[in-house]
Formats: C-alpha cells, structure tokens, sequence
C-alpha cells in the first residue's frame, strides 16, 4: 500500500542517506515530498524549499539533527502524519514526546532499513 511520505532534510547529494531514502521510497511506490534547505533534483523529483501545505500524509521521515529540529517541529504537526519515522541521528525524545502527546506515532529506526525487510 502506498504510504504518502515527507522527507525532512532531503538532499540531492546521492552520498546522503535522505537522497538513498527519497529514491528508495519512490521505487517502492510511495508519494515522496522531498523536503530540504537547498533546490535540487532527486531522480525527477524536485527538492520542495518552502514548507508547503501536503493533505494525507502518512508519514514523515526525518534526516534533521536535533540541533536544527526546533524550526521543522510545528510544520510536521501541521502535516497531521500518522507516524513520524526519527532515523539514526535524529532522535529527540522532547519531539517524540510532542507528537505522541498529539497522537502521532514515533518510531525510531532506519527508513532503509524498513523499506529493505518490508514493514514500512
């Protein structure tokens, strides 16, 4: 089942694990929203530089350290997501606690590796 997607800090770098997670999420079939700091391209894909308004999103996957998390925070809850996945470096147990408290579910763990054993 396809799962709507926002990547928070994606890049076109492809040595960057979000331009490995945008292009895996993609071949899996998802929608990807690739959202980052610098205009760019992952695979057809445009890097989204604003912070626009994305209906049914099921998940958010997050490649922002904690330092640079604060500006991002009220944006993903304005996603309404259903979970938000914290990949390895992310974690943010002030954030976490934020988003479960809206009843959002947190998971911390690898998008590429989900998406690899297949329980994305």
């Amino acid at each position: 089942m396809s799962k709507d997607t926002v990547v928070i800090g994606a890049s076109n770098n492809e040595e960057r694990y979000s331009y490995k997670a945008t292009v895996s999420l993609k071949n899996h079939g998802h929608k990807v929203y690739p959202i980052g700091i610098k205009a760019g391209k992952i695979q057809g894909l445009d890097v989204i530089t604003d912070k626009p308004a994305i209906q049914n999103v099921d998940t958010v996957t997050l490649y922002v350290g904690p330092q640079n998390q604060e500006g991002w925070q009220e944006y993903i809850f304005s996603l309404k997501p259903k979970r938000i996945i914290f990949n390895p470096g992310t974690e943010n147990s002030v954030f976490e606690k934020a988003a479960q408290a809206k009843g959002i579910e947190t998971i911390e763990a690898c998008t590429l590796v989900m998406l690899s054993i297949g329980n994305y």
